[in-house]
């Protein structure tokens, strides 16, 4: 009783500038439970480990040494140092599963979905989390090679893997127990009892479902890219905003079928939630990433948008090697996919005037036809200081993009990003 009391109140500690990474992963059952044995990320410690901090398990990217904290560079690896070969450290096995198997990603919120007040110009879901999958990992990884290169349908960048997950980072449910308002709504709607692992806090989770072909005998790479940037002009230390990126890696044993590891069934209500995987999330597993998504609640906000240059995929991934030009994630909305893989468009018309809020943009006027994939990247194009009403030109020099401004009637910072509504041509 001593031995889980300390391991309760060593879980309750949390510094205050902590962050996050994968604590552990979990099989889930038919009905939603955990089951099993968890597994762990390569190289980790555990709370509980002699020498842990916080620095132990995060991976920032950029790196805080870095004078241009927007830039991401091609060199820049997706793992921690002590996460580049697959090894397990003493006490932290890897998860065993099976192909097709469903399985949560668990993570503490640390205050950064509670206390949204302590890290101004952060976006409202708290960021976007999305999980890659391989059976062809490499040894020093480059993060460019996978992030906004791999695909769903596994296509994408140099093939050798595949989007599995994208989802908010506030998963609607987790909470840390402070004095937050948000907290506090979450811990009188979501009880639970403490437990050795979690204490009295609630985790969050990414749920995702194994590749049903992945081959069994090999270890499946998992990585977790956590994009959390900081808007321009949301933080007076950061007027250009800053990019923030953490990831965790680690690998699943893949075997012959375990336990109660088949494919979903139905989600059994009123579960304790120390052991029970988010219903929306279990509900969406194996749909197209964007119906994942659109059915994840939060209590935050439902915009997965943020403001700072970061390469959100999506089912049509733009390309951004030869442009020059740094992207910016693009949320699309409402929109329909037609046999066409092009779409005509001139100009681009604000829905919306009012800065800060989640401005709609509409195409209009539609002259001259682009490749679809021009298209999204036209509109991760940094938009300017000042737009007008009527929108503006633009000659889709990706290297060099020239906005001409009819008027100046409202202004919006620099990097601003925007919810776009598109019906893609046929």
């Amino acid at each position: 009783m001593l031995i889980i009391l300390l391991i309760v109140l060593l879980a309750l500690y949390t510094p205050t500038q902590a962050h996050s990474w994968v604590e552990e992963l979990t099989l889930i059952a038919p009905n939603g439970t955990f089951v099993g044995t968890p597994g762990y990320a390569r190289g980790n410690y555990l709370r509980t480990t002699s020498g842990f901090s916080d620095t132990t398990m995060t991976y920032l990217i950029p790196p805080n040494t870095r004078q241009n904290v927007t830039q991401i560079l091609p060199t820049d690896k997706m793992c921690k140092d002590t996460q580049q070969d697959q090894t397990q450290s003493e006490g932290s096995p890897r998860l065993e599963a099976s192909a097709g198997a469903a399985i949560a990603l668990r993570y503490q919120e640390n205050g950064h979905v509670t206390l949204p007040q302590n890290q101004p110009g952060k976006p409202a879901n708290r960021g976007t989390v999305y999980v890659y999958g391989t059976t062809q990992p490499k040894t020093g990884e480059k993060f460019l090679d996978v992030h906004g290169a791999w695909t769903q349908d596994g296509t994408g960048g140099d093939g050798r893997g595949v989007l599995l997950s994208v989802q908010n980072y506030d998963d609607g449910r987790c909470y840390q127990v402070n004095s937050g308002q948000i907290s506090e709504t979450r811990q009188t709607k979501y009880t639970h009892t403490a437990d050795p692992r979690m204490g009295t806090d609630l985790w969050c989770q990414q749920d995702i479902k194994l590749p049903s072909d992945a081959p069994s005998g090999t270890p499946y790479t998992l990585y977790w890219v956590w994009d959390w940037p900081t808007g321009a002009g949301g933080d007076p230390t950061y007027p250009n905003g800053k990019a923030e990126i953490y990831t965790t890696c680690m690998d699943v044993d893949l075997v012959n079928k375990v336990g109660k590891q088949a494919i979903k069934s139905d989600y059994e209500t009123d579960q304790d939630l120390n052991n029970a995987a988010i219903p929306s999330q279990f509900d969406a597993l194996g749909d197209a990433i964007s119906s994942q998504l659109s059915a994840q609640p939060s209590s935050q906000a439902s915009s997965q948008s943020s403001s700072q240059p970061t390469s959100q995929p999506t089912t049509f991934v733009t390309s951004l090697a030869a442009t020059g030009v740094e992207p910016k994630t693009v949320t699309v909305t409402d929109w329909e996919i037609s046999t066409s893989t092009s779409i005509g468009i001139n100009h681009i018309v604000p829905t919306t005037n009012s800065p800060g809020s989640q401005t709609h943009l509409r195409a209009d006027h539609y002259s001259g036809t682009y490749n679809l994939d021009s298209f999204l990247l036209y509109l991760a194009i940094p938009c300017p200081r000042d737009r007008g009403t009527n929108g503006w030109n633009n000659g889709l020099d990706f290297a060099n993009p020239t906005l001409n401004v009819y008027s100046t009637t409202q202004t919006l910072q620099t990097g601003w990003l925007f919810l776009v509504d598109i019906i893609f041509s046929s």
